[in-house]
């Protein structure tokens, strides 16, 4: 059973989400959260244990905001590798843009900030293995193409689709969601579809 966020449990990850994206993760201390939430900081570590516990928390709570276990359902309802593809690529393209500032605080800091660096990890993690999973459908069904190992393709696909290259495409390159979205689609089906 979920446990129900608190009133002062949601302000606190609220606040941690916009100052980390504010600041770009920097300096971003317990201290700081629980003054701009406007509690203690013995009180935050009544909620959060740990600061690492709070970053992971503050993912998890701006997947739920953003309805992410619901827009997984069309990964999830996939009826073949191709559609897996196809929804993986929907539902990132469309997700990043949202949780672009937060995605990028982590990213930035990750080198220097132990907890900001777990708190990626575990994201990354998850992204991956959806990789992983439509990977492993295709090459199920015989469409992987005999060039690439299961392996060496669910690192290709999770690289191709990283924030990173999503950032170069659209706020470099001016690229649409749409159009990025269709891209994908396109260049990962030539790269693994034999």
């Amino acid at each position: 059973m979920k446990n129900k966020i608190t009133d002062t449990k949601a302000r606190i990850l609220d606040t941690t989400w916009h100052l980390m994206e504010k600041h770009q993760g920097k300096g971003v201390s317990m201290s700081k959260i629980a003054k701009e939430t406007g509690v203690s900081r013995q009180a935050l570590y009544l909620h959060f244990g740990s600061r690492v516990e709070l970053m992971i928390a503050t993912v998890q709570y701006v997947d739920d905001i953003k309805g992410l276990n619901e827009r997984l359902k069309l990964f999830n309802n996939a009826k073949s590798g191709i559609e897996m593809l196809e929804a993986c690529i929907d539902v990132w393209g469309n997700y990043i843009p949202e949780i672009y500032g937060l995605a990028k605080a982590l990213f930035k800091t990750r080198d220097t900030d132990k907890d900001t660096n777990i708190a990626w990890n575990s994201c990354m993690t998850d992204l991956r293995d959806v990789c992983k999973k439509t990977i492993e459908e295709l090459d199920k069904e015989k469409l992987l193409s005999t060039e690439w190992t299961q392996k060496e393709a669910t690192e290709m696909f999770w690289a191709i689709i990283s924030i990173q290259n999503w950032e170069q495409l659209t706020i470099e390159c001016n690229w649409t969601t749409e159009q990025y979205i269709q891209r994908m689609k396109l260049l990962l089906k030539r790269t693994f579809i034999g």
